[in-house]
């Protein structure tokens, strides 16, 4: 049972805190933007201020998935085959619903409707200063940060957009569980976890640091 929490309170923090994070690196974004449009400094933008952030995004999830971890259990269905799953009291169908909506609205329309009001603005804020020629020129690496943002957004969109789009499906229709439907499903999830495993990459190969560290290892090899 202790097991069973642990796998799907795992499960519950990859789709919480991946978009969390990247709601709180767009909003860095558009502050680093507005400072630079000002010409500004962000004294308060540090190594420590980034941990304790972090932190408390890590601390938000946590509360946020503590439901899921409250009701997941192993349970035996009426095949007497023992699963470990999300045991909802009765009725089960309106704590399913109410779980799916639960996760529609804190793991994907809000952080996301935040981060296209944030990169709205932030697009407007560019527009203007390319127009005022007083105001001082974004830097090279701010904006080569603020595109692997952008990236790693349009990724993780592309990823997760179909797993909510589903959950909506299954919120107003009774779709017959077809085969065809089944495949579906299973491909829909398996593209909602590739994120995970893309992230790590993106991140990597978006850093020029990484790339010219990456570039020198394979002319090593080669010669």
């Amino acid at each position: 049972e202790i097991l069973c929490k642990v796998i799907l309170s795992i499960d519950h923090y990859n789709i919480f805190s991946s978009i969390y994070f990247l709601t709180v690196m767009s909003i860095d974004r558009y502050l680093v933007v507005l400072a630079t449009v000002r010409s500004k400094r962000m004294p308060h933008r540090t190594y420590r201020a980034a941990r304790i952030v972090s932190l408390c995004i890590w601390i938000l999830v946590t509360i946020i998935v503590l439901p899921f971890i409250i009701f997941a259990n192993v349970y035996t269905d009426d095949l007497e085959i023992k699963s470990c799953g999300l045991n909802f009291p009765k009725p089960e169908r309106f704590w399913f619903k109410a779980s799916r909506i639960y996760t529609l609205i804190l793991g994907f329309a809000i952080p996301v409707s935040t981060i296209c009001i944030l990169y709205t603005m932030m697009l407007y804020k560019l527009r203007n200063m390319h127009l005022n020629s007083n105001a001082r020129a974004l830097d090279k690496a701010k904006k080569k940060v603020t595109i692997m943002v952008f990236i790693v957004l349009a990724v993780f969109l592309f990823c997760w957009t179909p797993f909510h789009l589903a959950t909506i499906v299954a919120l107003t229709t009774d779709l017959p569980q077809t085969t065809m439907v089944i495949g579906i499903s299973y491909f829909i999830t398996s593209l909602s976890y590739a994120n995970s495993c893309l992230n790590p990459f993106l991140y990597a190969f978006l850093d020029d640091s990484f790339r010219k560290s990456f570039r020198k290892l394979l002319e090593c090899r080669t010669s």
